[in-house]
C-alpha cells in the first residue's frame, strides 16, 4: 500500500510535494476569487492576497527542499578539504533523504579508504624499516672492519634484501589486483610433486623474514579412496597457485606455537581437474567475527581482545583470495578443533578462468 501511495505522498516524493504545492496554490486562489464575488472586496485585493499566500507556501516548501541540498553541498566541500568524518543529517523520507543516505555511505567508504591508505603507509614503513636496518647494520660492520665479508655475513645481507624484494612484489601484486591486468594461464599440475617442491623451497616455507625452523611442515595428498587411482592432477595456474600456497603457509608458520606443525592437505575437487586444498596450523586461530575481514586488503586479525598479531602489511591473504577468485574458486576459514584451517576450492577445467 505504501509503495502504491508513494507517487502522491508529499513526505516520500519530491514530485508529489511540488504537485501538492501547485494544487494548494490553485485551491487558495480559487477560494479567494469565490469569496470576492460574494463580498464587497475588490478583485485586485483578492489577487494580491492570493499571490502573497502562494509565495509564502512556496517559500516554506522551497526551504524544506533546499535545506538538505545545502547541507550536502557543505559536507561535500568539507570532504574536498579532507574532512571525511562529515555526515549529513537524514530527516526526510523522499528522494532528498535517499540522497543524504547515499552521501553518508559514500563518505563512510571514502573515510575507510583514507584510513586504509594511512594504515598501508604506516605498515609498509614499519615493515621496510626492519630489513633496511638489518642490512645497514651488516654493511656498516663490514665497512668498519667489525666482521669479515664471509659467506655467513653475506647470506644474512642477502636474506634482508630478499625480504625487501618480496614486500615490493606484494605491493606490485596489489597494483595488478586493483587494475585487473593479470591474465590466468591454467594447465594440468601433478599436485603432490608441485606442493612438495613448494614446501621444500625454504624461501616459500620460511620466507618473508619469519624464519621458524622449529615449525614442522607436513604434506597430505590423497587422489581418491581407490587404491589403484592415479596421482592427483589439478587444472590451475601454477604461478598464481604458488602465491596462494606461499601466503597461506607463511601465515600459518607465523602464528604457529613453538614446535608446532603446519599441514598442507590436498584432495580432488568435485569436477574434473578440481582441487580442494587446506592449510592447517596449531596456533590461536581466527575469531569468528574476523574470518571475513582477514581476507580484505590491509586486514590483519587479532587475538581475542588483543591487537594485531603480526606487523605485516595485511596483503597476503587478500592476494591469496584474489588469485583464487581468478580461478573462479573460493577461499575461507573453515571450522577446526584446534588452530586455524583455511580451505581453498578450485573448480578445475569447468571453472571460470578468464
Amino acid at each position: 500500500m505504501w509503495a502504491a501511495l508513494r507517487p502522491v505522498d508529499p513526505l516520500r516524493s519530491v514530485k508529489a510535494a511540488l504537485g501538492w504545492l501547485v494544487i494548494l496554490s490553485v485551491t487558495i486562489t480559487t477560494v479567494l476569487i469565490l469569496l470576492a464575488h460574494r463580498s464587497s472586496l475588490e478583485l485586485r485585493i483578492i489577487a494580491v492576497i492570493a499571490v502573497i499566500s502562494s509565495l509564502l507556501i512556496t517559500q516554506f516548501v522551497a526551504q524544506g527542499l533546499a535545506a538538505p541540498i545545502s547541507e550536502v553541498t557543505a559536507a561535500a566541500r568539507a570532504m574536498a578539504r579532507g574532512e571525511y568524518g562529515r555526515r549529513v543529517r537524514v530527516r526526510r523520507r523522499d528522494e532528498l533523504g535517499e540522497l543524504a543516505r547515499a552521501f553518508n555511505r559514500m563518505a563512510a567508504d571514502l573515510q575507510a579508504e583514507d584510513q586504509q591508505r594511512r594504515d598501508l603507509v604506516a605498515n609498509v614503513s614499519h615493515e621496510l624499516r626492519t630489513p633496511i636496518a638489518g642490512l645497514r647494520a651488516v654493511l656498516e660492520n663490514v665497512v668498519d672492519g667489525v666482521c669479515e665479508p664471509d659467506r655467513e655475513t653475506m647470506a644474512g645481507a642477502l636474506r634482508q634484501t630478499e625480504r625487501l624484494g618480496r614486500m615490493v612484489e606484494q605491493l606490485l601484486d596489489l597494483s595488478r589486483l586493483e587494475n585487473g591486468v593479470v591474465a590466468l594461464r591454467p594447465r594440468s599440475l601433478e599436485v603432490e610433486r608441485y606442493l612438495g617442491d613448494l614446501l621444500r623451497d625454504a624461501d616459500v616455507a620460511f620466507g618473508r623474514g619469519h624464519a621458524r625452523p622449529d615449525v614442522r611442515l607436513e604434506l597430505d595428498v590423497r587422489p581418491t579412496a581407490e587404491e589403484d587411482s592415479p596421482g592427483l592432477v589439478a587444472h590451475a595456474d601454477p604461478e598464481r597457485l604458488e602465491r596462494v600456497v606461499a601466503n597461506l603457509v607463511d601465515n600459518a608458520i607465523k602464528h604457529s606455537p613453538q614446535g608446532g606443525t603446519v599441514t598442507v592437505r590436498a584432495r580432488p575437487g568435485r569436477q574434473r581437474g578440481g582441487l580442494e586444498l587446506e592449510v592447517l596450523d596449531e596456533g590461536p586461530g581466527i575469531p569468528c567475527d574476523q574470518r571475513e575481514m582477514v581476507f580484505e586488503r590491509f586486514g590483519r586479525g587479532s587475538g581475542p581482545g588483543g591487537p594485531a598479531r603480526d606487523g605485516g602489511t595485511g596483503l597476503g591473504l587478500a592476494i591469496a583470495r584474489w588469485a583464487v577468485d581468478l580461478h573462479g574458486g573460493t577461499i575461507g576459514v573453515a571450522e577446526s578443533e584446534r588452530g586455524c584451517r583455511i580451505r581453498v576450492t578450485l573448480p578445475g577445467d569447468h571453472g571460470s578462468v578468464g
